[in-house]
């Protein structure tokens, strides 16, 4: 599975990279506005810089809501660097719009999906990545990981190659059992990255290694 990082912050990303597991990273308009990223310039020289740390895709999110604005920006935004995916709403228009890029072998990720149905048509219109957001959906008390689990099979039954991106990671055990389930790819915090790391009987053990070496070597 691949671990991308959702975040516009460039230290946590610089953070997740040093790690040497990260593959990609997601970004949308309320991360970039939550690191005072504002003005359009200052937003695409962001995407840039995003990508000087990374090697893998990172996916950047178009505003227009019509299927022409989402083509302008959407070349705009191709066009900065090849490791940019262009990120698509779930809608009629962005279904549209992710076609039009598919056919002409731009990477897409379309977001915002909620429903197996919206994954289906996502994947018939070429979709790179199809993002569930699975957080939102444990929100409003319904099993965002049922979700994965149903876009999984679906994909498989017909061989789609669109990837399955579980989006909305909220913690370490999100991340467990979209791997179990068969994601292929999680965009969360780095804190839901680092929990991985974590458990008592290895900060345990490692202090008893320690204690021995210390003891033998007196």
């Amino acid at each position: 599975m691949k671990f991308f990082i959702d975040t516009a912050n460039l230290d946590q990303i610089k953070e997740a990279q040093a790690l040497g597991v990260l593959d990609g990273v997601t970004t949308n308009p309320s991360l970039m506005a939550k690191e005072g990223i504002s003005g359009k310039n200052n937003v695409l020289k962001h995407y840039v810089d995003i990508c000087k740390i990374v090697t893998g895709d990172v996916s950047a999110e178009v505003i227009a809501t019509e299927y022409d604005g989402m083509i302008k920006e959407g070349e705009e935004l191709s066009e900065l660097h090849d490791q940019i995916v262009v990120k698509l709403p779930m809608t009629k228009e962005g279904i549209k719009a992710c076609k039009y890029f598919s056919d002409r072998g731009v990477k897409t990720n379309v977001t915002l999906v909620f429903s197996a149905g919206q994954a289906l048509l996502a994947a018939k219109a070429g979709a790179t990545y199809v993002s569930p957001f699975i957080g939102r959906l444990d929100d409003v008390s319904t099993d965002g990981l049922a979700l994965i689990e149903e876009i999984r099979e679906i994909y498989d039954n017909y061989g789609y190659d669109t990837q399955i991106l579980a989006a909305s990671v909220r913690h370490t055990m999100h991340i467990v059992n979209c791997a179990k389930i068969g994601a292929d790819v999680m965009t969360g915090p780095l804190s839901a990255i680092l929990g991985l790391l974590k458990h008592p009987l290895t900060d345990i053990g490692l202090a008893q290694f320690l204690a021995d070496h210390a003891k033998a070597n007196q």
